[in-house]
């Protein structure tokens, strides 16, 4: 019987691990738009190319992402003292998306887990950076979608109409 279950959960867990991931980059947009437009008004002197790689480099740190592809890479190298700095400040600059940030850094550490990646770093590090609200539960995969969505519309990510269109709780796995 045991066996019966691991089989029907699998296909559950194939579909899941990609819905999850997609709310984690939902998450890491909305994070990058409110970097950006932060860091745009912190450094007045430097260009929108600029700051989107700054913003990016940001982001790709705090979830531990390395962009290998030049300009990217050396853009890291020459900035990753800005960069760090920016990172030790994230927690206080966007105290309004720690809950999102924490939610999302622990699915996608999930969703690692599962596929057999060790991303614990990612975690250590973002506690390390204050970032990570260590009490906060790790989320129900249909709680972590559902404030992806409220955020995605909130922040104009993600069409209200085409999200209303999603039924909340339809017995979907995948959702819920």
């Amino acid at each position: 019987m045991d066996k019966e279950k691991a089989l029907q959960a699998a296909p559950i867990e194939s579909k899941l691990v990609p819905v999850l991931r997609e709310g984690v980059d939902i998450v890491k947009m909305i994070l990058f738009k409110e970097l950006r437009s932060a860091l745009a008004e912190k450094y007045p002197d430097r260009d929108a190319q600029f700051i989107g790689r700054l913003s990016g480099g940001i982001l790709n740190d705090l979830f531990g992402v390395e962009n290998l592809a030049e300009p990217f890479a050396g853009f890291k190298r020459r900035h990753q003292d800005l960069i760090d700095a920016e990172l030790a400040s994230l927690a206080e600059s966007f105290a309004d998306l720690r809950i999102a940030l924490t939610d999302a850094l622990r699915v996608q550490f999930l969703c690692d887990s599962r596929e057999g990646i060790d991303s614990e770093s990612v975690l250590v590090r973002a506690n390390e950076l204050g970032i990570l609200l260590v009490d906060r539960d790790i989320p129900l995969p249909k709680f972590f979608m559902n404030l992806v969505r409220r955020l995605g519309v909130a922040h104009q990510i993600l069409d209200p109409e085409a999200v209303m269109a999603i039924p909340e709780d339809d017995g979907d796995p995948v959702r819920n």
